[in-house]
C-alpha cells in the first residue's frame, strides 16, 4: 500500500444537509495513485488519532479530491468548522478500493453515509449503472442528483417513506435484480445492509464487492483494531484488517457475524 502525507488546501466547502458536509481539496501527490473506494486519514486539530474519511470522488487531471462526511463526534465537528483556504493534513490513498469495469452493467447499493464512495465508483459507468440509495428520510438524502447527472438510474428508499420506496434499500435491490441481468454489485453502508446485499447477489451468482465500515486507529494496519473474520479459499478462517486489506472485499470472503 503506497500512500503519502500531504497538506491539501480546501478549495470548496458545501453543507449538504444538517449534519453532512462536502470538502474538496487540491492535491498533487495523494490523488496520483487513488482509486474509487479508498479512504484518507485526516488529522484534526486537537486530536491525536486521525479520522478515516471515504473518498467521494477525485480527478487526477484537475488535481482534486472530494470528501463527504457526517458529523458524528468531536473530531468530525471540528472538521466541519474548517473553511476554504485552510489546509487539511491527509494520509492517502489508504486501503483497497473497488475494481471497476465501466463496460459492465452494475448495481450500486448505498446506505446513509456509505453513499459517498459510490458516487465516484459509479460515475464512469454512466447509463450502465443503477444506483440504489437508502436513507432515514428525505431530509437525509445526499448525492442522488449528482448520480443522476452522471447518467445513472437512481432509485431511493427511505425508512419513513418520505421519499421514494417506503422500506429498505435491499428491497429495491431485490426488485432490480429481477428486472434484468447485471454483471456486478458494489455496496457500502451498515453491516446488516451489506449482509443482505451479499446474500441476494450470491444467490444469483453475481459478483459482489462490499466496503466494510469498522472503527480504525492507525488506518495502515499497524494497530490491529479493525479486524474482521474472513473465509480462506480452502474453507478455513482468518482475520484481515479493514484498513489495510479492505475496506473493499469480495462478499464471499466475509464471514458475517
Amino acid at each position: 500500500m503506497k500512500y503519502t502525507q500531504e497538506l491539501c488546501p480546501i478549495v470548496r466547502k458545501e453543507q449538504l444537509n444538517q449534519t453532512t458536509f462536502s470538502f474538496t481539496v487540491a492535491s498533487q501527490t495523494a490523488v496520483e495513485s487513488m482509486k474509487p473506494g479508498q479512504f484518507a486519514n485526516i488529522l484534526v486539530e486537537g486530536k491525536t488519532l486521525r479520522r478515516p474519511i471515504s473518498v467521494c470522488g477525485f480527478s487526477r487531471e484537475e488535481g482534486w479530491i472530494r470528501f463527504v462526511f457526517e458529523v458524528r463526534g468531536e473530531g468530525t465537528k471540528i472538521m466541519s468548522e474548517m473553511n476554504e483556504g485552510q489546509h487539511m493534513d491527509i494520509l492517502a490513498p489508504l486501503g483497497n478500493g473497488f475494481d471497476i469495469d465501466p463496460r459492465e452493467k452494475a448495481v450500486f447499493v448505498g446506505g446513509g453515509i456509505g453513499v459517498p464512495p459510490l458516487l465516484g465508483a459509479s460515475a464512469p459507468y454512466g447509463a450502465n449503472a443503477t444506483v440504489l440509495l437508502g436513507f432515514r428520510s428525505k431530509d437525509a438524502v445526499i448525492l442522488a442528483d449528482e448520480c443522476r447527472a452522471n447518467g445513472a438510474d437512481v432509485r431511493i428508499a427511505t425508512d419513513d417513506g418520505s421519499l421514494g420506496h417506503h422500506g429498505f434499500v435491499t428491497e429495491l435491490l431485490a426488485a432490480r435484480l429481477e428486472e434484468s441481468p447485471c454483471d456486478a454489485v458494489y455496496a457500502c453502508g451498515p453491516k446488516p445492509m451489506l449482509r443482505l446485499t451479499a446474500a441476494q447477489a450470491e444467490k444469483r451468482g453475481i459478483r459482489c464487492m462490499v466496503s466494510l465500515e469498522e472503527r480504525m486507529g492507525c488506518g495502515v494496519g499497524a494497530c490491529l483494531v479493525c479486524a474482521c473474520k474472513t473465509r480462506t479459499p480452502d474453507g478455513g478462517e482468518k482475520y484481515l484488517h479493514v484498513c489495510k486489506n479492505g475496506p473493499v472485499f469480495d462478499s464471499r470472503e466475509v464471514i458475517w457475524e
